[in-house]
């Protein structure tokens, strides 16, 4: 498909800056194109009572890191500043990362982060690397020169939590982002970016939602900066989509599969929630344990094995992530709900408001596909 079908005019006020405060409190647009009201105008709160007794709501339980580096490289005596986004770990002692100016760095260069003093690696406040390898696109494979829980507690010492460009641009990392730019449930670290469809909930809506009857469960998927790259290509077959590391317990796929047997619907909670079950249902029978990276891209025309419906934010034009609801939705129906959120001034992006996407016909697998 051509990108520009997923192209859409954004005004810049529509950009949420902030969450809503409480977290809950935030608007949600019900998007139903099999019966009902197509477009309906709700809030976060009212989940609970849109969904029966017995669905499932699935998590990605991933913990954002401060991915965003600042740091110099020194080349006999030319000094470069460069920054690095840590997006996907290689190892133990090392990370590919986006760079700018990425020009500045060959392999073999030798980067500090954080403090400029002179020291050793293990000093507070600083981390050294060495330039591994670069790819044509621009990726840095950085090898520190500490590993394991040691380079863990140094990115924590010198890093900052990397907003989305759209906010970045228009104000600064603060104490504040530093807790509204997690989700309640936040476990396992290894995110560079939120699953910020997560982000609306509190515990006043987890014990709504239990007094519904609603289960809960968890997978992961450490989301990437490759999550905010453009797509550049003229057309949806020349994308090729950043690994992203994920993980689904036997006994979670084997719940989730419980609830869609007796009838129940499985909802993912954001579009990384949903590609780590999709990626994991690719196998005959459906949905299976899995662990390892993924590279799913879900367009229009694909098929869905593991997701009866999908809560998520608004997401950028051109972006893979409004191909996506699209693929689920229906493109027509998406662009409606997108200009409808924009002339009802919905809040978009990461820190902005909700919807609650259901299927559109021919959009989810049929048993029979799912058990080939």
């Amino acid at each position: 498909m051509r990108v520009d079908d997923f192209d859409f005019d954004l005004p810049p006020e529509r950009i949420a800056l902030r969450p809503a405060r409480p977290r809950d409190m935030a608007r949600m647009l019900l998007v139903r194109p099999q019966g009902g009201p197509v477009l309906e105008d709700r809030g976060v709160l009212d989940l609970p009572a849109l969904l029966q007794p017995g669905d499932a709501l699935v998590f990605n339980n991933t913990k954002v890191i401060p991915a965003q580096l600042e740091g110099t490289r020194q080349r006999g005596e030319a000094i470069a500043t460069i920054g690095a986004t840590l997006h996907l770990r290689a190892g133990a002692d090392r990370w590919w990362a986006f760079v700018r100016p990425a020009k500045k760095l060959v392999p073999g260069d030798r980067v500090r982060f954080g403090s400029q003093s002179e020291g050793m690696a293990c000093m507070a406040g600083v981390l050294d690397a060495t330039v591994a390898e670069k790819k044509d696109t621009g990726e840095v494979l950085f090898v520190f020169d500490l590993s394991g829980p040691d380079l863990d507690a140094a990115i924590h010492a010198t890093g900052h939590i990397p907003l989305p460009p759209y906010i970045a641009a228009k104000r600064g990392e603060d104490a504040q982002d530093r807790e509204d730019y997690q989700t309640i449930y936040a476990e396992k670290e290894g995110a560079v970016a939120a699953p910020t469809a997560g982000l609306h909930f509190t515990p006043r809506l987890f014990e709504m939602l239990d007094a519904r009857g609603i289960e809960r469960h968890t997978v992961t998927l450490h989301v990437g900066a490759g999550t905010f790259l453009p797509v550049k290509a003229d057309d949806t077959d020349a994308h090729e989509m950043h690994a992203e590391w994920g993980e689904i317990s036997g006994e979670t796929a084997a719940a989730l599969k419980t609830v869609r047997a007796r009838g129940n619907k499985v909802v993912a909670v954001g579009t990384t929630s949903l590609r780590i079950l999709e990626s994991a249902a690719q196998g005959p029978g459906g949905l299976a344990a899995f662990r390892g990276e993924t590279r799913i891209f879900i367009t229009p025309g694909y098929r869905f094995r593991a997701i009866d419906a999908l809560m998520t934010n608004f997401h950028l034009p051109r972006s893979t992530l409004f191909m996506l609801v699209s693929a689920l939705s229906g493109l027509d129906t998406m662009r409606a709900a997108y200009a409808h959120a924009i002339a009802d001034d919905y809040r978009f992006y990461s820190y902005g408001d909700s919807s609650l996407l259901f299927p559109a016909a021919g959009s989810i697998a049929a048993q029979d596909e799912i058990d080939r």
